[in-house]
């Protein structure tokens, strides 16, 4: 160990640092996503109540259908769905705010970063 150089202590705190930082913006960008998922299903389901008279049994499938396609995706009972569309219904203007929000944020973090699509 005393072959190491005398910053290196401070290279790793500093390494830790943005490891920590990349983390929480990662855990804050999942959370993002996952509240305008959420948002997005419950609109789409308070729509097609609306315009094509979706019931509760419809609901219903629509839950099995996605938890068979997403087995490991949790949030997809009918109970979930349900607070879903209650979700959308109460913040009917959050789909549209948020994803100019999202925008916005997404260009300004990422400005001399690469894409990850690339």
């Amino acid at each position: 160990m005393s072959n190491l150089p005398t910053n290196y202590a401070t290279l790793v705190s500093e390494l830790k640092e943005r490891i920590r930082g990349a983390r929480y913006k990662v855990s804050l960008l999942v959370n993002r996503e996952m509240l305008f998922l959420y948002w997005e299903i419950g609109n789409t389901i308070s729509e097609q109540q609306k315009t094509e008279g979706w019931g509760s049994k419809v609901i219903d499938r629509l839950s099995v259908d996605l938890k068979t396609e997403f087995p490991d995706f949790k949030g997809l009972s009918v109970r979930n769905l349900k607070y879903m569309k209650t979700f959308a219904e109460a913040y009917p203007e959050f789909g549209q705010e948020q994803l100019a929000q999202i925008q916005n944020i997404d260009k300004q973090d990422n400005t001399i970063m690469q894409q990850a699509v690339a």
